[in-house]
């Protein structure tokens, strides 16, 4: 069974999460180029969202009792074969940790236009796993 309280509060670490990419994600791929700061600050805030939505994914697939995911991108996948997360979703959140390990590991160095784009186009696919993840549980609950 879902930890509610633990659902509820990681759901919340995403919001606000996703809240400081946007108070600092309106600059140009240029001006990140040139503030290592805003840079960072935003880079930072995309690994611990991203690493939120995996908490996420393995707190349901543990308290569903289903086989564990042997990487980060399985995880979501096993969301989806349970009908949890959609296809897109999947899509998305699989790009969305090859981000989350070139931020974490720093092969080489962090783009910033890579940065940008996952700040302003990428939100949209963590919410929509959110809101997803939010009614399958909703109706588990009920």
């Amino acid at each position: 069974m879902v930890d509610e309280n633990v659902f509820s509060e990681k759901l919340k670490q995403l919001s606000r999460r996703l809240a400081k990419i946007r108070a600092h994600g309106a600059v140009e791929p240029a001006d990140l180029s040139a503030d290592s700061d805003a840079l960072d600050l935003i880079s930072f805030n995309l690994f611990l969202a991203v690493q939120t939505c995996l908490d996420l994914a393995t707190h349901l697939i543990a308290a569903e009792g289903w086989a564990p995911a042997a990487t980060a991108r399985e995880a979501f996948e096993r969301l989806e074969e349970h009908g949890v997360i959609s296809r897109e979703t999947t899509r998305s959140l699989r790009q969305a940790v090859g981000l989350r390990n070139v931020v974490a590991h720093g092969y080489g160095h962090v783009d910033p236009a890579q940065i940008h784009a996952a700040a302003t186009r990428g939100l949209p696919d963590l919410e929509r796993f959110a809101t997803e993840l939010s009614a399958w549980v909703g109706r588990r609950l009920c």
